[in-house]
């Protein structure tokens, strides 16, 4: 199910200079906000969750997301070179697991990594938190790899459909729309940060049970649709 030489082409398109300079910026913003904060107002347990709440996991981890997502295969599709991808003797599966592995392993380095940095510095990990938010940036990342991956092989306009996404519903309708918040991976990963927590700093508008089943549920049904539309790709070339 992992092909090494599929995964070495696609980690090469995602860190190139460029897109690894891109993938860069939010979270050194993040670690720098919070070097400020912690100036600021001290070891304060709330300026900690708001600030790992509303910019990294809120912010950062979708974008993320959508950069690693979208350019494990987009590009690709776009300038045609899929096709030779195609054309060797591996398995449609086998490409599109892999390309998810490298996406969410990407997407994890790029938002979990930064997200306890920034915890440990604002907050030395008090009540939990920092912990909290780096498992919730874990999960999410799965998730979102998996959704942007699937929006990358189905439109050719998947990095600006991902940013609406990630930006308007996640950041915006997620924050003002209780009903929207329960259709967000956002909610759904916080579900369990809130349970590593056990505390009140952490709070989601689902169950653990509920997010848990949700994040399981859209990774497997996105990975597999994004290998049945892979498969029609395919045949389209041939014919």
């Amino acid at each position: 199910m992992y092909d090494p030489t599929v995964a070495r082409l696609t980690y090469r398109a995602l860190l190139g200079r460029r897109r690894a300079l891109i993938l860069s910026a939010l979270p050194m913003l993040l670690i720098a906000i919070s070097v400020a904060v912690r100036a600021m107002t001290g070891a304060d347990d709330q300026s900690a969750a708001n600030l790992l709440g509303g910019l990294a996991l809120a912010t950062m981890v979708p974008i993320i997301g959508v950069i690693a997502g979208t350019g494990a295969i987009g590009p690709e599709i776009d300038d045609g070179s899929v096709v030779y991808l195609l054309s060797k003797p591996v398995k449609r599966s086998t490409i599109i697991f892999t390309k998810l592995i490298v996406a969410i392993a990407v997407t994890m380095v790029f938002s979990a990594l930064p997200t306890m940095i920034a915890g440990l510095i604002l907050n030395g990990n008090g009540q939990q938190v920092a912990v909290a938010y780096t498992v919730a940036a874990l999960v999410a990342s799965i998730a979102y790899a998996a959704l942007f991956l699937l929006l990358g092989t189905v439109s050719r306009h998947a990095v600006v459909f991902g940013l609406v996404y990630a930006l308007v519903w996640e950041a915006l309708f997620g924050s003002l729309v209780s009903g929207a918040r329960t259709l967000s991976v956002q909610q759904w990963a916080l579900a369990v940060a809130h349970k590593v927590t056990g505390g009140n700093l952490v709070t989601s508008d689902v169950s653990l049970t509920t997010g848990t089943v949700l994040l399981v549920a859209v990774t497997v049904l996105a990975t597999w649709y994004a290998g049945q539309k892979l498969r029609s790709l395919k045949l389209a070339g041939e014919e």
